[in-house]
């Protein structure tokens, strides 16, 4: 299955949304259809081997729309940037119609309305040259005109969907308009076909293209604000520069961005932005990283660190690699996530659609009600009769229900963008307000994830650097953290790194190898005793390590392993015991040091109300340590990485809405089984698939944060949704009830929408 996200033109309303849903997904091949009224878009996913985009557009066009494609995307371009553009030209070229149509309807209107007010007072009659029949005429000219040029794009909508037996806002429209228009065209046109003699002075040719106006100026409103809801996207693609400095045989090059390829040599000098993605190969400098990441102060980078493409290199030139051009750049895959994101329904939008469904025609029935009751059964004259009905067909706005939704999402999605939070799609962003119980994982995520070697303990006679020298042997071709500071500490020393002769890793144990001729075993106990090492004087026992009694070697002071290993959980460390040739050798001390943040961050967690559970392949003693400096009460210890799943489907019991917060890699059984997963401190496109939320920054602060960007963008939607629904609870019964004038009701519909769109945009303000 293939899906795609593109634009499609004539969608004014929510009824529109359920059309063009219902025809793609009646389409053989087509799996699912998704429309977003605020972005004027649909997702879908079809089977290439059915159908093709072509044969869609035909079938969308023939319900009355029109499916916009794209180019394809090529190498150096991204996807989300040829819909971009398409999305852009595609607004642009809307908002100027619906301008000059609104412009055309002021310039029309205002002289419609301004002789139908004073053609009724004294001085008028008694000083105009034209007869009142004349005055009528010149009416009807200039309201023809708005009705056949401005006001068309709602007849045209509304024939479109009589011919499939549909109806929308267009047709309310069109309807009211056309029946103030037509009846007064009859009174000046045909007087003797009139129905009674108290209609021959009823002429609503003001009421006609005024409506029309302030529709239009409704929309244009509606498509300014709408515009300013894909700000975020628009932003992202437009990071990167148009040109890159290219060394090429020792000479630079100015090339443009789109002849970039992989392993390219790029320079960057100060104050200009990074192309692509790449490692840095040359030079060091400061990197503000803030418009993709969300952190403010500039990151430090050197040899062998990596870049992302459209940040900005702040006081020293710098030559890189590029390591992913075009669509494979981190700005693109997260310009893809947001679009996807903003293109997604959140559950809440459910009762709004099913309603929506049904809106229009309910509102024809009331209207014509209103009409056979008043004129029928309430004596009133029939030109009062008419007006009340065009009233209530006018005062409907099933657009602001469309609108209520989407528009939030969109914006709150976007914001989240611009702070590094990245929301895969609306039903993460609505189930993240509900969560209940937050997993974290310690390493990277309460504490630094960057652990060090602090203490070195030999036993059995061994030496101190031969001990290392082994033991980062083996670990070099481990990923493990723990086992990268072994690395980096060995490396300090002097002493070279053997080529371990074999490697094999134990997940969640430990890792197995020959170096030199010797055969090494590092981990924890439990590895240690899988290994069946020789603890004490040449036997194998099975008794834990840390209760043999092995004496440290070197001295009067020296202390039993069971006291080291007491002392490093107690002050937070990881022990690391390393076994050669069947003997321990010695014990490693590894610390991470807390985020600064975390304490901090955990308690307004749990002000919240939301529990906090730490999970952890680590020994109980020290993940206690390490629990007890942030404030966790309830820690899970000693875990493999494919149990922890198990552990989060316990704390799912009765209910509970639990997230999961690792790294999104290692963690992917157990971000997968949460209600909400949460990947942090990682711009891989790896991460961004996998979580519900990822997070740019390796900071328990984000967590805070995306929780509260969904609070409150939930409560914008019920904000939406709330006076979208008393609008038109209120709104349809005075206007059926006699006490609303059309022109009144076409101002407050038009307002309805552009107060759900300004709401929502109210959330770019917001601040955690």
């Amino acid at each position: 299955m293939e899906t795609v996200s593109l634009p499609v033109e004539g969608m004014t309303c929510a009824s529109c949304v359920a059309r063009v849903e219902k025809t793609l997904t009646r389409v053989d091949g087509v799996e699912q259809a998704a429309v977003n009224l605020a972005s004027e878009r649909v997702t879908f996913s079809f089977d290439p081997g059915k159908t093709n985009l072509n044969a869609l557009a035909s079938v969308v066009e023939k319900a009355g729309y029109k499916l916009l494609l794209p180019d394809p995307p090529s190498a150096s371009r991204s996807d989300s940037a040829a819909r971009n553009d398409l999305q852009e030209n595609h607004q642009e070229r809307a908002y100027r119609k619906t301008k000059s149509d609104f412009l055309l309807s002021v310039a029309l209107s205002v002289p419609v309305m301004f002789i139908s007010m004073v053609s009724m007072t004294d001085w008028f009659m008694r000083w105009s040259p034209l007869s009142m029949e004349e005055v009528n005429k010149v009416l009807f000219l200039l309201s023809t005109v708005v009705m056949v040029l401005p006001g068309n794009r709602f007849f045209d909508s509304a024939w479109k969907q009589a011919k499939h037996v549909t109806a929308d806002m267009n047709t309310l429209v069109a309807v009211g308009t056309g029946t103030a228009y037509a009846f007064s065209s009859l009174v000046v046109l045909f007087p003797h076909w009139l129905p009674d003699a108290s209609a021959a002075n009823a002429i609503y040719f003001d009421t006609a293209a005024t409506i029309i106006t302030l529709i239009l100026l409704g929309k244009l409103l509606e498509a300014r604000a709408k515009r300013k809801t894909t700000d975020a996207i628009r932003r992202l693609l437009h990071l990167q520069p148009k040109t890159a400095h290219l060394l090429r045989d020792g000479k630079e090059l100015e090339v443009e961005v789109g002849e970039l390829v992989v392993n390219d040599i790029i320079i960057v000098r100060p104050g200009e932005k990074i192309p692509v993605d790449g490692v840095v190969t040359n030079g060091s400098s400061s990197v503000d990283e803030s418009l993709v990441t969300g952190e403010s102060l500039p990151v430090e980078k050197s040899m062998s660190d990596k870049l992302i493409g459209g940040t900005i290199n702040k006081n020293g030139s710098i030559e890189f690699r590029a390591t992913a051009v075009g669509k494979d750049t981190v700005i693109a895959h997260i310009a893809r996530l947001v679009e996807d994101a903003q293109g997604s329904k959140a559950p809440i939008q459910a009762l709004a659609d099913k309603i929506a469904g049904v809106f229009v025609p309910i509102v024809v029935g009331i209207a014509v009600l209103t009409f056979v009751g008043w004129y029928i059964f309430g004596g009133l004259p029939f030109t009062s009769a008419m007006v009340n009905f065009i009233a209530v067909l006018i005062i409907a706005c099933p657009c602001a229900l469309g609108l209520a939704t989407p528009t939030a999402i969109m914006v709150g999605t976007g914001l989240g963008a611009t702070r590094g939070i990245l929301i895969r799609d609306a039903q993460s962003l609505e189930r993240a307000q509900n969560v209940q119980t937050i997993v974290l994982d310690k390493t990277g995520t309460v504490t630094e994830g960057k652990p060090v070697v602090t203490d070195l303990f030999a036993f059995n006679g061994f030496e101190k650097t031969h001990i290392v020298q082994l033991a980062a042997a083996l670990e070099n071709k481990s990923e493990h953290p723990l086992g990268r500071a072994v690395v980096e500490y060995a490396r300090k020393m002097p002493v070279g790194l053997p080529e371990a002769e074999s490697f094999e890793s134990d997940t969640g144990w430990g890792v197995r190898g020959v170096v030199a001729g010797a055969s090494v075993l590092i981990g924890n106990a439990g590895m240690m005793e899988r290994g069946a090492v020789e603890s004490v004087g040449g036997s194998a026992e099975g008794s834990r390590v840390w209760n043999n009694g092995i004496v440290e070697s070197g001295g009067g002071n020296s202390r039993t392993a069971n006291e080291i290993l007491a002392s490093l959980a107690a002050q937070g460390k990881t022990p690391i015991l390393v076994a050669i040739d069947g003997k321990i050798a010695g014990i490693i001390g590894v610390g991470d040091v807390v985020k600064p943040s975390s304490r901090d961050v955990i308690g307004k967690l749990k002000g919240l109300g939301i529990d906090i559970v730490m999970i952890t392949g680590d020994n109980p003693a020290t993940a206690g340590a390490i629990a007890a400096q942030v404030g966790i009460d309830e820690v899970i210890a000693g875990v493999l990485p494919d149990e922890k799943s198990r552990h989060i489907k316990r704390l799912q019991t009765g209910g509970r809405v639990v997230a999961m917060v690792g790294d999104g890699i290692n963690d992917a059984p157990a971000l997968a089984q949460a209600d909400v997963s949460i990947a942090m401190g990682s711009g891989t496109d790896v991460a961004m698939e996998a979580a519900d939320i990822t997070l740019m920054q390796s900071d328990l602060a984000g967590v805070l944060e995306a929780i509260a960007l969904s609070k409150r963008t939930m409560l914008s939607i019920k904000q939406n949704l709330f006076w979208a629904f008393v609008y038109n609870i209120i709104g349809i019964p005075v206007a059926a009830l006699g006490y609303l004038n059309p022109m009144v009701a076409a101002g407050a519909m038009a307002m309805s929408s552009v107060s759900v769109v300004s709401n929502s945009l109210r959330l770019r303000r917001w601040r955690a």
